[in-house]
């Protein structure tokens, strides 16, 4: 199955870009997580059932590295939960 995440810091920014993407790159719109907040860390609504759906051989989708995250070692951290503890591929 591949998925795609989708992430803007405010309410107010506009996630077009990032969705087009997605669909250009042919995820399924249901496919698609999106979160509306700060990337100060982990624990967002989207991103946390994202995880929950994700399963051994799926694909992420990310538009570019910092949609998963601002801090670096979180980003590693997390990068190391889906690729190696959930078995992921991420295309970003």
């Amino acid at each position: 199955m591949e998925y795609g995440y989708v992430r803007v810091s405010t309410k107010e920014q506009n996630e077009d870009r990032q969705m087009v993407a997605m669909r250009e790159f042919g995820i399924k719109e249901g496919n698609i997580i999106l979160d509306k907040q700060s990337g100060q860390n982990f624990e967002r609504p989207g991103y946390r059932r994202l995880v929950r759906r994700l399963k051994a051989g799926d694909t992420l989708v990310i538009k570019s590295i910092d949609r998963l995250g601002r801090n670096y070692d979180e980003i590693l951290e997390q990068w190391q939960l889906l690729t190696k503890e959930k078995q992921v591929d991420i295309i970003g």
